[in-house]
């Protein structure tokens, strides 16, 4: 196909897209790019150009695409057993559910399997309602929890905005966020330990006596891969204790080896109450998981509890699981996450000495972040030219940033798939480096080194 007739069929797919798709993305427009294939850690476009991926697909794709082994899967299960009456099991989800507990400590004993990471917390928020008797859920401000009713209450972003009302209940902490925070030691070290305390006394001032539970990422990803501090998480299982409040984790995108162990709460060492994993967990596909405690299921199942859907525990997602988790034994990816995550991270901090409009890196493991600002003192975000430089790296064949929506773009949030090699790896950083060098408005803060 010629360039023109290339060019002709690409501006017939947008005039039909535009015509006939509802516009999703918070006032940002789809990327312009019709995207044929995808292999491992790349991307094809229509033009034939190749993109590596390091945002893995949406943040999912920790096997890179297109896996042998997953596409493997698939086409075993499909072809024998994809879908049940939501009342009947089988044995991929069995196996995963048994894999899954096998790989947690003790504390997260009982599985159920859904689809996607709002319909987990739903459900996991509707477990401790229940289990509590009460109704009060308390989340971090800058998280991401979901578009269903109860997981978007605890989304506290600019996407609140024009729906009406939030559920009943729907309380909040400030964000863990040392770069902003105003709260410092006598030393000007970040005073993460007041925070908390002080956020739960506001908590308790707009309690109704019905505190049921807390619900945080580990990484506040969309907020701008926010890395709660270390201690962070054991402080806030006592705050929840004290109250009779259930700890809910969710590891949507840390889960699943991406910040250099199993699973993002074993670095601070606690349990939650409960867990819910999706993103990572299906590797690109729609499988997610709720998990809790034997004593917490015993208790809600005596209380009638219910979370039927369509999709519940069904076996073509569940084979899918089953495999990503041997995979993550058997390959180390935790280990690999950690490994290639700190040549990541250097790379970034080394880039943020020579640019000021770098303001901070933040992250962990395959999970990385920096923060573009117009001003290192004021710490103003630059929303324009974290999008040029998201642009430039697109042009360049990087997709390096999926926070493109309004009110939140100044952040980039970058995750490239646990199985990236060193090369792939280096070969992104180097179109990361190349974009800041050729991007008008990337001020040069000192003396620039070819990467």
């Amino acid at each position: 196909m010629d360039s023109t007739t290339r060019s002709e069929h690409s501006a017939a797919f947008w005039e039909q897209a535009n015509d006939c798709l509802i516009r999703y993305s918070g006032g940002a427009s789809f990327i312009h790019r019709i995207i044929e294939r995808a292999d491992g850690v790349y991307l094809y476009d229509a033009d034939g150009k190749r993109i590596i991926d390091f945002t893995s697909g949406q943040m999912s794709s920790i096997l890179g695409h297109s896996n042998p082994e997953i596409v493997d899967i698939i086409h075993k299960q499909v072809a024998t057993l994809d879908h049940l009456f939501s009342g009947m099991l089988s044995r991929p989800v069995v196996d995963l559910g048994s894999k899954l507990c096998s790989m947690l400590p003790p504390g997260l004993d009982k599985v159920q399997l859904l689809s996607t990471g709002g319909e987990s917390n739903e459900c996991a928020i509707r477990i401790a309602k229940m289990y509590t008797g009460k109704f009060e859920i308390v989340g971090l401000s800058n998280s991401w929890h979901g578009v269903t009713f109860a997981a978007a209450s605890m989304t506290y972003q600019l996407t609140r905005k024009g729906y009406g009302p939030a559920a009943a209940g729907s309380l909040i902490l400030p964000t863990p966020n040392g770069y902003r925070s105003p709260f410092r030691k006598p030393d000007g070290t970040y005073d993460w330990k007041t925070e908390l305390d002080y956020g739960f006394s506001l908590v308790d001032a707009q309690s109704v006596g019905s505190l049921a539970a807390v619900i945080v990422e580990p990484i506040l990803s969309s907020g701008g891969v926010i890395v709660l501090p270390p201690g962070y998480l054991r402080r806030l299982k006592e705050h929840c204790v004290m109250r009779g409040m259930l700890l809910i984790v969710d590891e949507a995108q840390t889960g699943v080896g991406r910040t250099g162990k199993n699973w993002a709460f074993e670095h601070d060492g606690v349990v939650p109450d409960i867990l819910t994993l999706s993103k990572t967990l299906g590797a690109g596909l729609p499988l997610s998981a709720v998990v809790t405690s034997r004593e917490i299921e015993q208790v809600v199942h005596s209380r009638g509890f219910s979370f039927f859907t369509t999709h519940v525990s069904d076996p073509l997602p569940a084979a899918v699981g089953l495999q990503v988790l041997k995979m993550l034994e058997r390959d180390n990816l935790a280990g690999r996450a950690e490994r290639l995550g700190q040549r990541f991270r250097a790379f970034l901090l080394g880039l943020q000495a020579q640019y000021e409009c770098i303001g901070e890196v933040r992250g962990m493991g395959l999970m990385q972040g920096m923060e573009i600002v117009k001003d290192r003192t004021t710490k103003e975000p630059d929303e324009a030219l974290a999008t040029a430089l998201s642009d430039r790296m697109l042009e360049l064949g990087l997709s390096a940033n999926v926070l493109r929506i309004p009110g939140i773009g100044s952040s980039f949030r970058m995750a490239p798939p646990l199985t990236t090699t060193q090369e792939e790896l280096d070969a992104g950083l180097a179109i990361i480096a190349e974009a800041f060098r050729s991007t008008p408005g990337a001020s040069v803060m000192l003396a620039v080194h070819k990467y």
